[in-house]
């Protein structure tokens, strides 16, 4: 039943063979959301410096980036089923250009300005994430899309691997250079890398506009209906359901140890680090994490995903514990390697919750794509213990995430079991 309906996916006049071309373009889109997203990591801990804010207070650029996914989802999910993936693809991107050029005036206007422009671009890239993950899910056989969500997920942590030592080198000026900067001239920093990335967008922009993409048309998807009735319905499947509280707490618990993290590794029993410095060490997070997902994507074709998945969320929670409870260098090291076991975790979350959904996958698409906001209220959950109760004891919050996304992994570890790879 599935393969009939995963067939009604798939691009008209593509075999699967001939689908190369699409997956490359869209792994371009993964890369430059990538790339984005991590470069927050950087900003938080800047923003905090400038601004003298307190970790919540910080938290807040997550929260407002992240709660961009919440809103701007089902909107965007109905947008694209107006106006096609292709042209869903180039709005945002030219929403996510809008959002970086915002970071202009927000450098001489504060920390309100700030926010407003994260939540536009994280808008944008919502819209792009609603697009891409599905077309990336039916360019092939059902059974390998974890596979190939995993592949294009490898290209989206070279972004986020880039992205904090570019923005180390370019925004953070302690470890960087001698010069002495005033608050002004610190928030400043951050306007010419944000309008070459409002540049780099565009362009992006007006490539994806140009170039041809197949269309792709979910069966029964004749009239809008209801909305409110067919969520309903998404929702009554199970595994839709556990995986959507399992995307909440994955990035929650990524976001919350990438943006903790250069503030982690600056604490006296930890590794003492300069800004600066601290932010090549976030580039070895996002780098485990991409190393992991190249070798999760061979893996996966003889592992079971929900085995792998349910592996690498124990490493993670025993690499946190060690964090947790030790110092120096193995604390340091140990907090850094969660990276590499979050590698396959999102696009084989996302990829088994879409299992067997059909006609529903685009509805299912966005409830899980909503479910980024985890992003935005787990980094803050975290940010009030560390004002609380100490910033090491405070990633018990990312511990408690992958004990979910541990039994989440053990519940579906047979679902593809009895399934042929066509």
């Amino acid at each position: 039943m599935e393969h009939v309906a995963s067939a009604t996916l798939r691009p008209h006049g593509h075999t699967e063979s001939g689908n190369t071309a699409p997956l490359v373009i869209i792994t371009l889109l993964f890369f430059m959301w990538g790339l984005l997203t991590s470069l927050n990591d950087v900003l938080i801990p800047h923003l905090k410096s400038i601004y003298t804010l307190t970790y919540v207070q910080a938290m807040l650029v997550q929260f407002c980036f992240f709660g961009a996914y919440f809103i701007v989802s089902l909107p965007a999910g109905m947008l694209i089923k107006k106006i096609g993936y292709q042209r869903g693809a180039v709005s945002g991107l030219v929403l996510a250009a809008a959002g970086c050029a915002l970071f202009f005036p927000a450098s001489t206007s504060g920390y309100a300005l700030f926010l407003l422009a994260f939540f536009v671009l994280a808008s944008g890239i919502t819209i792009l994430q609603v697009a891409a993950n599905p077309y990336v899910t039916v360019l092939g056989a059902p059974a390998t899309a974890s596979s190939r969500l995993t592949l294009t997920q490898a290209f989206n942590s070279l972004g986020t691997t880039i992205a904090p030592a570019l923005g180390g080198m370019l925004i953070l000026s302690e470890g960087v250079t001698a010069v002495v900067r005033t608050k002004a001239e610190e928030a400043a920093a951050v306007q010419g890398p944000y309008l070459a990335l409002a540049g780099a967008l565009l362009a992006l922009a007006v490539l994806f506009a140009l170039v041809r993409l197949p269309k792709i048309s979910h069966a029964g998807d004749d009239d809008g209906g209801a909305v409110s009735s067919v969520q309903t319905k998404v929702l009554a499947h199970r595994h839709l359901l556990l995986g959507a509280i399992g995307i909440f707490l994955y990035v929650g618990g990524e976001v919350s140890i990438g943006s903790f993290l250069i503030n982690f590794l600056g604490e006296a029993n930890i590794a003492s680090l300069p800004a600066g410095e601290a932010a090549h060490y976030v580039s070895y997070y996002w780098g485990g994490a991409m190393v992991g997902r190249f070798i999760g994507f061979a893996v996966m074709r003889y592992v079971s995903p929900g085995k792998a998945l349910a592996f690498n969320s124990a490493a993670s929670i025993i690499l946190i514990l060690v964090a947790i409870f030790g110092s120096g260098q193995l604390a340091m090291w140990s907090i850094i390697a969660v990276g590499l076991f979050n590698s396959i975790m999102f696009p084989t979350i996302f990829s088994m919750a879409l299992h067997k959904l059909g006609k529903q996958t685009g509805q299912g698409s966005g409830i899980l794509c909503m479910a980024i906001v985890g992003g935005a209220l787990v980094p803050f959950a975290q940010g009030l213990l560390a004002d609380t109760i100490g910033l090491q004891w405070s990633f018990f919050v990312p511990a408690a995430c992958y004990t979910f996304i541990l039994y989440f992994g053990v519940k579906y570890a047979g679902m593809y079991n009895n399934e042929e790879t066509v």
